[in-house]
């Protein structure tokens, strides 16, 4: 029996992405087709549970030959072709494997990690030691042409600045416009490295060609620096019986830098950057209050990037 016949997309999964944008709900009216025209032509052979995430889907499946993969489909956007440069480049050296692609369909096909089992089942120190060799590998690999770079999203923020402002009470905005002060300081310099811009723990996966990789990027031209508040703020963010997070930042921030030989300032201040980011797209989708998780990594390294 051929894919064509044994494969079909749940419709609960479908349903989680039609809210989207337009160009996100005609993704999901072809997505089926896509899904079996790329079974189809890459020769694979579904196997498993669809995982279905922020941007897209998984499917686990098995090549002609028997090697486990796994089929991803999202919409065909600018984060995923990408998505697609920035794996091409590392080329499985710290992250998955990319197998094959289709930018114009949305489509890559992968390695298969253990999907069960990530960072957010290790020990603190041991992960957030592991994030940083992968940084060490991921910021070493040379910039591909074609991506996103970090001068262009920082004007991007400048852009939305005044009318966040119009929202925030005044504590608020006090502390972003710090943020946007500390920014237009670093912006001089904003850097040439290939960042993944989404490395929190549960972007970290156990395999078999190694212990563990990244998955799931968002390729970005920048600052290092810039690269640090996902795992920052990983785990304890939203769970509310830990009592520590200032420190735990504080921790994770000092093993980081010093692994990738950070200047401290300049990381802090960068780290502001991202905060400020998520806060604007926060506004963007009708909050009009920082974050409680955004201001305890603020005061946590305020120290470092005043």
């Amino acid at each position: 029996m051929g894919p064509e016949q044994q494969f079909a997309i749940p419709a609960a999964v479908l349903g989680g992405f039609e809210s989207g944008d337009d160009t996100t709900r005609e993704w999901v009216r072809l997505l089926p087709s896509v899904a079996r025209e790329l079974l189809q032509r890459w020769d694979l052979r579904p196997e498993g549970t669809i995982r279905a995430g922020d941007a897209g889907i998984l499917l686990p499946v098995r090549r002609a030959d028997g090697t486990p993969a796994a089929l991803k489909l999202q919409p065909p956007k600018p984060e995923t072709s990408a998505a697609i440069l920035g794996l091409i480049a590392w080329n499985g050296r710290g992250t998955v494997r990319l197998l094959d692609s289709d930018a114009g369909l949305g489509g890559m096909l992968l390695e298969r990690l253990h999907g069960d089992r990530s960072l957010d089942a290790v020990e603190d120190d041991d992960a957030v030691r592991v994030v940083g060799g992968l940084f060490a590998r991921l910021h070493s690999v040379p910039a591909p042409e074609g991506l996103p770079d970090l001068g262009a999203i920082v004007a991007g923020m400048r852009a939305g600045l005044l009318a966040a402002l119009r929202v925030l009470d005044s504590d608020d905005r006090s502390r972003l416009e710090r943020w946007a002060r500390q920014v237009a300081e670093m912006n001089a310099e904003p850097g040439d490295r290939l960042l993944h811009w989404d490395l929190h723990y549960g972007n970290v996966l156990s395999a078999d060609r190694e212990p563990w990789l990244a998955i799931d990027p968002e390729p970005l031209v920048g600052h290092p620096g810039f690269d640090l508040w996902p795992a920052l703020d990983s785990g304890w963010s939203t769970d509310d019986s830990v009592s520590d997070a200032p420190r735990i930042v504080r921790r994770r921030f000092d093993i980081l830098t010093e692994m990738l030989a950070l200047d401290r300032h300049h990381a802090a201040a960068w780290t502001a950057a991202r905060l400020l980011q998520n806060t604007l797209w926060d506004i963007e989708d009708g909050r009009h209050v920082i974050s409680a998780s955004a201001k305890t990594v603020d005061d946590a390294l305020a120290s470092l990037s005043a």
